[in-house]
């Protein structure tokens, strides 16, 4: 059986180096999509039906074919936050603290943790920053080494996710959440360093003063080239047992309120996703 997951440190100190390396997720951290990955044990416990997973699997081949735009991800947002309506809080964080390990552990990036775990070698604070819900992205940032993250929150009312996003960590709300964090640390923003994927997160990689890009897409690609940036290429997921970090409480604190918001699509999607 999987050990107790860990938890993120509750207010972590600022930086000693004086900088904060913020990473997106999805492709970025983990192979794949964050919000796919635990879609096969949502069905098993029967909260996607074939037909949704059938209409969610739909918005998700349209991210994979032309990559993170803007109305692909407003489509899959809205596809998924229909599907996750009136689902139980307590139930998705369940499902989560069962599966993280064997679900999660095989889709990171051993790049990815390599260079996580140099940034805290060096002092940096490590933020993940992701559109994907806070009760899947939180114990996947704790278990890569983060020291905190900002995800996708949706309200709840009387236990069970409304189809209301609270909060929305896309595009410019992720520059914006590392000028608050840089802001409130006393960091820098000239200090710092980003990495993504994504087009979508140009404005967090234009904010800092080291962008780098992982694994781009086109549109990204492009960006990169013609400005000069860094683009790397992580190619090799791996279980992440020999990087976990050990100075992490190994007792599994429930995320914050709902996050399921992009949690979820297809169990076909999720197959095609992660064969890539």
């Amino acid at each position: 059986m999987p050990g107790p997951l860990p938890t993120l440190p509750p207010n972590p100190p600022p930086a000693a180096s004086g900088a904060a390396a913020f990473f997106d997720l999805d492709k970025t951290i983990i192979a794949g999509s964050s919000a796919l990955a635990f879609s096969r044990p949502f069905r098993r416990r029967g909260l996607i039906s074939r037909r949704a997973a059938l209409r969610s699997g739909y918005a998700q081949l349209l991210l994979v074919l032309s990559g993170a735009d803007a109305d692909t991800m407003d489509l899959l947002r809205r596809r998924i936050t229909a599907l996750c309506t009136g689902w139980e809080v307590a139930q998705i964080r369940a499902i989560v603290a069962e599966t993280l390990y064997d679900i999660v552990e095989p889709l990171v990036y051993a790049e990815a943790a390599e260079l996580i775990a140099e940034h805290r070698a060096n002092g940096d604070e490590v933020i993940v920053l992701s559109a994907s819900g806070l009760e899947v992205v939180e114990p996947i940032a704790a278990l890569v080494g983060a020291d905190r993250c900002l995800a996708t929150r949706m309200s709840v009312e009387e236990g069970r996710y409304t189809g209301v996003i609270d909060y929305y960590c896309y595009g410019e709300e992720k520059a914006e959440a590392a000028r608050k964090i840089a802001d409130e640390r006393g960091y820098r923003l000239e200090d710092c360093r980003a990495y993504s994927d994504s087009i979508t997160d140009l404005p967090l990689l234009e904010a800092v003063g080291h962008p780098t890009v992982v694994n781009p897409d086109k549109g990204l690609r492009r960006e990169a080239m013609q400005r000069g940036w860094p683009i790397l290429t992580f190619a090799d997921p791996v279980a992440l047992r020999r990087f976990r970090p050990p100075e992490r409480s190994a007792t599994f604190a429930a995320a914050g309120l709902g996050a399921a918001a992009l949690v979820g699509a297809s169990w076909y999607g999720h197959k095609r996703w992660t064969r890539r």
